[in-house]
């Protein structure tokens, strides 16, 4: 796994983030290498993930946009070739991104280490 997908992917499980999947578009899609998608349960929870994350890669990946954070029910963190959608339950099933981009190759994340 791309050395920046995983530190992402470890900042989002030290904040419990649920339902984590990384989806490889790198077949597939012109503007971004990997969609990774997670749910908080709440407001709070979807801002500590992104918090988290942007600590994380702040001295190494210094160009992010960030959109969402404000209401916190979608956040998403745009690192160019690396996409973080940081959604609250409803509006994750709402958009549905796993299905849209279906066509990528899906890594299901779980509370174990990624390597």
């Amino acid at each position: 796994m791309e050395k920046k997908v995983k530190m992402i992917v470890d900042a989002i499980l030290e904040k419990k983030g649920l339902n984590t999947v990384v989806i490889d578009l790198t077949e597939i899609s012109p503007f971004t290498d990997y969609f990774i998608i997670t749910t908080g349960i709440s407001s709070v929870q979807t801002n500590a993930i992104k918090e988290n994350i942007y600590r994380k890669l702040k001295k190494t990946y210094k160009n992010v946009n960030i959109e969402g954070e404000n209401a916190g029910v979608w956040i998403l963190m745009d690192y160019g070739d690396v996409v973080v959608h940081i959604f609250q339950q409803e509006e994750r099933e709402r958009y549905s991104l796993e299905s849209l981009w279906a066509d990528g190759k899906v890594t299901y994340i779980g509370d174990e280490d990624v390597s």
